[in-house]
């Protein structure tokens, strides 16, 4: 029974896990790597096992960087069934058919430009996309849909229980029980968990007994400030920008889950006063369908947002809330001079419309920049969080003379504190604890805190396509 790890070791993004006997092979996560020029060659040679001999697949949750490659699993020979929650299984008909479409979109202006660049006469090798709008219809076929806390047996000798992570709508723990002859180890894969408190979703559900643990650690070395002061600082920001200097607040956010989570939170102080009339534009073509699949599994919310939501349709519904869908409407926002909250994808800013909403916005002192989420490294959005004075947007040198605030308390991701939280529910420390899913410094810290605070021996650290005997 054997262990390697794909993806998300050492680094945040490309989670994949392989699991293997003699008898099968199965996959926990399949996500696509995300930031700078490296990711896309990782991408394109992620795969280092035949997807033709994968049986089956565990998913997380929805997020492209746990999900994205599984399109190309698909196209390259996987014909198994895929397992997630239900909310994840809806999520994914809107979220990879994006994905791919942005692919498309990006692999068209990429090899316009090169042949632009290109000598009169000469030819290039056209570049293709991970895979295309067809291939992700494709693949969709094959999901199948699970519930929470509820016995399912993927393949002989597998036993798996999905439990809520409190990350995003449908994001689960996978608690594994997996049967070799005679002997049964338990395998916990803690997928992304969520900070306790935050809005939209449950508290993580705590976890009490593994063999073998692999939690992440996205944000292992730090603590996220308190809701209170983070909800300060955002209507700080958003006074400030629209009221005071008559400018636009452009919020990069992930369309699933920080995009309701903010729309939640603006509503919330628009009712007690904290923040006046104002014009949102949710721009991104699948929000409107993700923010309709949260409503669809509102049994799932907080008792918090449901209330928000009673609240705001009770009264005229206010504030005023616009999604946009077509690319016109996208282009107009850009004529905007002052007054408007733009919410858009990508969260970390390397792809999608919030590019184009940068490039306008970014160089105009009046305006601000609200980050909300985690900026892998390499990512545009990181490059801004550390302070660049010039970034390149499609080519473009752009001046950075925007306000920029990172607000990092309203992360999905379950901070240092959470974290050992999480972990202290367990009755006896795992034989084997791996931490996944951060950056090395992250990891490191999380790794030196469970070993100080829980005293617990054998935690490591694993390597990329590190593999390991259970």
């Amino acid at each position: 029974m054997q262990l390697t790890f794909l993806g998300a070791a050492g680094e945040v993004t490309g989670s994949c896990y392989l699991l293997e006997t003699e008898d099968w092979r199965m996959l926990v996560d399949c996500g696509m790597f995300q930031g700078g020029r490296e990711a896309d060659r990782k991408n394109r040679t992620a795969f280092n096992f035949d997807p033709e001999t994968i049986d089956c697949v565990l998913l997380t949750h929805a997020h492209i960087d746990h999900s994205g490659l599984l399109p190309r699993l698909s196209a390259w020979g996987f014909r198994g069934p895929v397992y997630t929650t239900s909310a994840t299984n809806d999520l994914l008909h809107v979220m990879l058919k994006d994905s791919a479409h942005i692919q498309e979109k990006e692999t068209e202006w990429h090899n316009r430009a090169r042949r632009g660049r290109s000598r009169s006469g000469s030819s290039l090798q056209e570049y293709a996309p991970l895979y295309t709008v067809a291939q992700a219809e494709n693949f969709l076929k094959q999901l199948r849909s699970v519930k929470y806390n509820t016995e399912h047996f993927p393949l002989p000798g597998v036993r798996c229980i999905f439990r809520d992570a409190g990350h995003i709508l449908g994001s689960a723990i996978i608690e594994l029980w997996l049967t070799e002859g005679s002997k049964t180890k338990k395998i916990v894969f803690s997928g992304d968990l969520g900070q306790p408190g935050h809005p939209i979703v449950r508290d993580p559900t705590p976890i009490h007994s593994a063999d073998i643990l692999l939690v992440e650690s996205t944000y292992g070395n730090r603590l996220h400030r308190s809701m209170t002061d983070t909800l300060d600082e955002l209507v700080y920001a958003i006074n400030d920008t629209l009221v005071d200097k008559g400018g636009n607040v452009i919020i990069p956010a992930f369309t699933v889950g920080r995009t309701q989570d903010l729309l939640f939170l603006l509503i919330d102080l628009y009712r007690e006063g904290r923040l006046g009339e104002m014009e949102i534009y949710v721009d991104s073509p699948m929000a409107l369908a993700a923010t309709g699949i949260t409503m669809k599994h509102i049994a799932m919310l907080d008792r918090e947002s449901q209330e928000a939501m009673q609240w705001m349709r009770a009264n005229d519904k206010k504030p005023r809330i616009q999604f946009i869908q077509d690319v016109e409407e996208s282009m107009q926002l850009n004529m905007i001079q002052r007054g408007a909250i733009i919410i858009s994808a990508s969260g970390m800013c390397d792809a999608g419309r919030i590019k184009h909403h940068l490039k306008y916005n970014l160089n105009r002192p009046e305006c601000s920049i609200v980050i909300t989420g985690f900026q892998a490294a390499r990512t545009l959005g990181r490059r801004l969080v550390d302070g660049a004075k010039v970034v390149k947007i499609f080519g473009q040198e752009i001046a950075v003379r925007a306000d920029i605030y990172t607000i990092g308390g309203l992360s999905a991701h379950a901070d240092q504190k959470a974290l050992l939280g999480w972990l202290s529910h367990f009755k006896k420390p795992p034989i084997k604890t791996f931490v996944v899913h951060g950056e090395p410094s992250s990891a490191a810290a999380l790794a030196t805190a469970i070993q100080d605070t829980l005293q617990w021996r054998d935690v490591a650290i694993p390597a990329q396509k590190a593999v390991v005997t259970l």
